[in-house]
């Protein structure tokens, strides 16, 4: 198994697939799945692509939902994955792309060597990266599962069970323009923004809330009062009310700060995720925690801040959790996973698929 399952990994993070060009990749998974697994494949209109298996020594009819994505961060393209005293990585001038191919290669093994399983719908998103743009998008008209297990976090003894509610705010001061030598013909933009961001807080808030201003692009040349800013910020919490105040603290500040410098500003405001979470009793997180125990690992639960596909997918009435594929230093160009990670996100999957016969 060592062997095909590195080399299935390999095989996969060879395939060029930064966020929003993953269409060669999901034609070479989805020729892959058919010819391996004999799957039924299709990709809906947002090219994610549908996999269907049938049971195997079950008569399980109800399919559960392996999820993956197919997209990498940058720098994602020509990765030559090298394979050293057990951990693979690259050279260091691209990511590894085990975030989530390794998950991929994983799903694909313990499907291979499950010696029985219910019936399977592997789901593997487009654009997760950059917002979960996939699994938003997926058509659910192709998809039967009401239970999921998506697997997309390093740590292999852990069950994220929930997610944040989470909101992006797309900011725009409009001031008045006028050359620097007079400025008091102008109102500048970037010092309105300037002074909304000092009235709020940022970074960590409590345990359970986060915000953050993480781009702000104005002005268009050094000797003028800058006319226009805009800021893209966003805040993220476990309790649905405590995200909203802070939004609504952040805008606040900006219509305050522009109305007294006599600008305008424009706020767009977007609801990404409302927070939820899986019951610890519930019956796929049991079956999670009992996989990873059977495996030889003390498995925990925990709640992310981070948006996943497993959080739009209770959206969507799909009951799901994240399990972990292993590996380290995801997002960049020290990424790696050990063989040892490989195997061991393969056996948890294969006792889960074993134990749901």
């Amino acid at each position: 198994m060592n062997e095909r399952l590195v080399e299935s990994f390999c095989d996969l993070v060879r395939v060029d697939s930064e966020s929003g060009d993953e269409a060669r990749f999901q034609e070479h998974l989805k020729g892959r799945l058919e010819r391996e697994l004999h799957a039924t494949c299709a990709l809906d209109a947002f090219g994610n692509l549908v996999a269907r298996l049938p049971a195997v020594g079950s008569k399980k009819t109800e399919p559960i939902l392996l999820g993956a994505h197919a997209d990498t961060v940058k720098p994602g393209k020509g990765i030559v994955p090298i394979v050293e005293d057990g951990v693979i990585h690259t050279d260091g001038t691209t990511i590894l792309g085990a975030d989530d191919k390794a998950a991929i290669a994983e799903i694909i093994e313990a499907l291979l060597t499950a010696s029985r399983r219910p019936p399977v719908e592997i789901v593997v998103t487009r654009c997760e990266e950059i917002g979960t743009l996939g699994a938003r998008n997926l058509d659910l008209s192709v998809v039967r599962s009401r239970m999921g297990f998506v697997i997309d976090m390093e740590e292999l003894d852990r069950v994220t069970i929930g997610g944040p509610s989470f909101i992006k705010l797309d900011i725009e001061v409009i001031g008045k323009a006028s050359h620097a030598a007079e400025p008091e013909k102008g109102i500048s933009a970037i010092r309105i923004a300037a002074a909304a961001i000092t009235q709020f807080q940022e970074g960590r808030l409590d345990p359970e809330t986060v915000a953050n201003v993480g781009t702000i692009h104005g002005g268009t040349i050094r000797n003028g009062v800058p006319e226009r800013v805009t800021i893209q910020a966003e805040c993220r919490s476990h309790s649905h009310e405590k995200c909203l105040a802070q939004a609504s603290r952040m805008k606040e500040a900006f219509s305050q700060a522009a109305a007294r410098a006599g600008a305008r500003v424009e706020i767009k405001e977007n609801l990404e995720f409302q927070a939820s979470r899986t019951p610890e009793d519930s019956f796929p997180v049991q079956a999670a925690m009992a996989a990873i125990a059977a495996s030889g690992l003390t498995p925990e639960t925990q709640v992310s801040l981070g948006g996943t596909d497993a959080l739009v997918l209770q959206g969507k009435g799909i009951q799901a959790v994240v399990l972990g594929m292993g590996g380290a230093n995801i997002h960049s160009t020290d990424e790696r996973i050990t063989v040892e990670e490989l195997k061991k996100g393969t056996e948890i999957l294969r006792r889960l698929l074993e134990s749901l016969a």
